[in-house]
């Protein structure tokens, strides 16, 4: 029988190591760039390692993912990007089938996916949770990644 979970810090502080894929896009450069700065940052703070997979934009990172799980090449996969809604409902429907996909991949090979494709209104969101130091969605990607691997390594034993 499984043991509770004693409730604990999350964050570099609390976990240490590990080695985790970032699966970021190339699309909204600027704002993905800036998560994948402050979350590779973290995860070596932490002693871990983190290897950086690009894809041309928010629906190519499922698929990537999918292999990274599939392997078994990480201990954690951090997923970035950004979609920024346009007048049409495309980007409603990119966001939505990325969520799916990624929460499948999850569940499917019991990999931590840290699902931070950011599904944002307008550039001035972009900027606040992309470009703002101190609440910055890549260090919480990495600090989410990092408890996870943690957690999963902890069930294992």
């Amino acid at each position: 029988m499984l043991q509770p979970i004693r409730k604990q810090k999350t964050g570099a502080k609390a976990a240490k190591g590990g080695n985790f894929v970032i699966v970021a896009s190339t699309y909204n450069l600027r704002y993905v760039d800036a998560m994948l700065r402050a979350a590779q940052t973290e995860i070596r703070r932490a002693g871990g390692r983190a290897n950086v997979v690009r894809v041309p934009g928010a629906y190519e990172i499922p698929v990537v993912a999918a292999r990274v799980a599939r392997t078994r090449q990480a201990d954690g996969i951090i997923c970035l990007g950004v979609i920024l809604r346009g007048a049409t409902t495309h980007a409603q429907h990119i966001g939505e089938a990325v969520s799916t996909a990624l929460a499948l991949i999850q569940i499917q090979h019991e990999v931590p996916v840290v699902h931070e494709v950011l599904l944002l209104e307008n550039e001035q969101q972009a900027r606040e949770r992309c470009l703002d130091k101190k609440h910055n969605r890549g260090t919480e990607a990495a600090q989410t990644a990092l408890a996870m691997a943690q957690v999963m390594s902890r069930l294992e034993s």
